[in-house]
């Protein structure tokens, strides 16, 4: 069982979360951060620093290879220098020239902020010195305060000296950033050689070592002393000739081009990290897979002045070594891109319907509460119809027992009115001289109750509904000329009628009640 079919389910808490910290910043499958996680002990600084410097070999390992077998004795050992073309590197033997080395990851650090410390004995030695120029200064400063004259006076003839060794010591080059660097070496390498078609990368060596990680090309680093006399004919027929060019812009050779001089600090970090033995120096990096899933390794070196045919076909040579390589990796990386997508897309149609079904089941919940509220307000408009008729039945027959009496025939001064009811009948009713208007309407409103046959006994004992008031649903109209005798006008029948008269019963319409 390899270590990529490990369940995660099976590992720590401590050691999911190193996963889930480690994918998150590089971006990479959990199958292949499980490998270099173990290697580096579960440690997420480390195994990122692994993925983005390269990983090297480990002195452990390397000690105990050691320990078992011995290496077999070097050959010759021819000694170069960077200046006259010798090392203190040995040939390497057949076998050990196919061995990849490892691309360190350089991040320059500008010159001024360098600390140098002296060694032990010199510290020691120049620490009397220190003592003394330290009693000297709080001397001087002594003096200064009794006489202010005199550090103005030493401050104008310090400041002279200070220009004039500022002007001798200005051969050195003034450190910038990388990507100014490499801008500055592109406008010096046109100035020298002419305008040309290199398509030099414009940023660090950090970030063109990422680059070619990411986007699986090969890095192709040039290294040039300008102090050496074989520079200018490498860059002219070799570099720039027409063969090297093309093959270096051609599209399908993946080469990304990144070089400098020496006399930057960052070129110069460089060539000791790459282990340079002459110049002008040129190295091939390219992931290898083979080493591991994150290591960038150098696969040629071509050190010293190549002719052009040469240098192509080396450099041809381990492009076509690597290119299935790394086309496995490229596919690779695109099956993960594929499925990574397929998963994205499969969760956000996920989410998508689960939205959906969310919105469905707030609409069905929303529909169910307001059919609820429907059948609850129809129940309560029948109770309240149902409680009005009620109440209002109860209220006819309260009133009906009140009304006065109607007087007989024997009665000369009584009042006789005829209604015409809103059924169509016309019913004539007298009423006495003191009776209200306000009878005549309960008497209309009523009339239902006293034509019944049992609305005497019924009505008798009955009581005045609690909380419920009456409104009349109708006004009593004298029809010619039209006269309408309403409630709010109060008074006696006899003084708004009169003592006979015809009235008709018309009904008040809702909109009407409401503007009254």
């Amino acid at each position: 069982m390899t270590s990529s079919e490990v369940d995660i389910g099976k590992l720590t808490e401590d050691q999911q979360l190193a996963i889930s910290q480690y994918t998150s910043v590089t971006n990479q499958e959990v199958e292949a951060a499980l490998p270099i996680l173990k290697r580096s002990q579960w440690n997420v600084q480390i195994a990122i620093a692994k993925f983005f410097d390269g990983e090297t070999v480990d002195p452990f390992e390397e000690a105990r290879a050691a320990a078992t077998s011995l290496p077999p004795p070097q050959q010759s050992t021819r000694q170069e220098t960077l200046l006259n073309g010798s090392s203190s590197f040995p040939q390497r033997s057949a076998s050990s020239s196919r061995n990849i080395d490892p691309a360190p990851r350089i991040v320059p650090q500008p010159d001024h902020q360098v600390a140098y410390r002296p060694p032990l004995i010199l510290s020691l030695f120049l620490t009397p010195l220190s003592i003394l120029y330290r009693l000297v200064s709080n001397i001087a400063g002594i003096f200064g305060y009794l006489f202010p004259f005199l550090p103005r006076l030493l401050s104008g003839i310090t400041s002279r000296n200070t220009r004039q060794g500022s002007r001798m010591n200005t051969t050195g080059r003034r450190p910038l950033n990388p990507k100014d660097t490499v801008a500055r070496f592109s406008r010096e390498f046109e100035e020298e050689y002419g305008s040309h078609s290199l398509p030099i990368y414009q940023n660090g060596y950090a970030q063109a070592l990422d680059q070619a990680k990411r986007d699986l090309k090969f890095l192709l680093v040039v290294l040039l002393s300008p102090e050496h006399d074989d520079t200018p004919s490498f860059v002219r027929q070799t570099l720039l000739s027409t063969e090297v060019v093309n093959y270096i812009n051609n599209p399908s050779s993946n080469i990304l081009l990144w070089t400098g001089s020496v006399q930057d600090s960052e070129a110069y970090q460089v060539s000791t990290a790459l282990r340079c033995t002459k110049f002008p120096f040129s190295a091939l990096i390219v992931h290898t897979p083979q080493q591991s899933s994150v290591s960038m390794s150098v696969v040629q070196r071509i050190a010293g002045p190549t002719p052009p045919t040469a240098y192509l076909d080396k450099l041809q040579t381990a492009v076509t070594q690597h290119t299935e390589a790394l086309s496995r990796v490229r596919a690779t990386r695109s099956e993960q891109q594929a499925s990574r997508i397929l998963r994205e897309e499969q969760n956000s149609a996920y989410e998508r319907s689960l939205a959906q079904d969310r919105e469905r089941a707030r609409q069905r919940r929303e529909a169910e509460a307001a059919k609820a509220r429907a059948e609850k307000e129809v129940r309560e408009k029948a109770a309240a119809e149902e409680k009005q008729a009620r109440n209002l039945l109860q209220w006819k027959k309260w009133r009906a027992q009140s009304l006065p009496s109607e007087p007989g025939s024997d009665v000369k001064d009584a009042i006789r009115i005829s209604i015409r009811m809103p059924s169509g009948d016309r019913v004539i009713r007298k009423f006495p001289l003191e009776a209200k208007l306000e009878d005549l309407y309960a008497f209309v409103e009523c009339y239902e109750v006293l034509s019944s046959g049992g609305a005497s006994t019924e009505s008798t004992g009955a009581e005045q509904p609690k909380g419920y008031e009456h409104i009349y649903g109708f006004r009593l109209v004298s029809p010619m000329p039209r006269t309408v005798y309403t409630l709010a006008a109060g008074g006696t029948v006899n003084e708004k009628i009169g003592r006979s008269a015809n009235l008709i019963v018309e009904p008040i319409a809702e909109d009407e009640e409401d503007e009254e």
